[in-house]
């Protein structure tokens, strides 16, 4: 029972958590935005993602079931990551058109977004101008920082987690 509780947890958190930040994303309206404001939400949507990582990793290292908690974790955090992403383009498109090859819908955004990291690239959306090119560069470094550190500190915490609980919680439910 206690186990069916956690993974309902597990999967219920982090799925009410997309739907909350994809509601935002799709139907919020925030596409008078300037090239300088577009950067300032990348930097300010960046901490926001950082914050967000620091926590869930604080979350893993205090749970009693951390492989559960660090599945969840990456089911918030990079969603949050690409949505952010998709804003930064979506607002930039907006703020300066014709920085991509085609306008970006916040639909074609996070198209984008998704084709970036997941490096399958088609070709039907490309960076047009220098500030795009920069951004898309960005977000490969960040894709490489994220999948690389970010995998690596989850393991991390998640070894030291289950190495340092305390003998009253348990086996960890798997």
């Amino acid at each position: 029972k206690r186990r069916r509780a956690l993974i309902r947890g597990a999967v219920l958190r982090p799925t009410l958590t997309v739907i909350a930040f994809g509601c935002a994303y799709f139907f919020l309206p925030w596409i008078d935005v300037h090239t300088a404001s577009a950067i300032f939400l990348l930097i300010g949507g960046g901490a926001a993602v950082l914050a967000v990582t620091t926590w869930q990793v604080w979350r893993i290292l205090r749970s009693d079931v951390p492989s559960l908690q660090a599945v969840e974790a990456v089911a918030v955090v990079m969603p949050t990551y690409l949505l952010l992403v998709s804003i930064t383009y979506f607002s930039v498109e907006h703020a300066s058109p014709g920085s991509f090859t085609e306008p970006l819908s916040r639909m074609a955004a996070l198209y984008f977004s998704l084709s970036v990291f997941s490096t399958v690239g088609f070709g039907d959306i490309a960076a047009q101008t220098d500030l795009a090119r920069g951004l898309v560069s960005l977000q490969i470094v960040c894709n490489l920082v994220l999948i690389g550190f970010g995998v690596r500190f989850v393991v991390a915490a998640v070894s030291w987690a289950k190495a340092h609980r305390s003998p009253s919680s348990g086996p960890e439910i798997t």
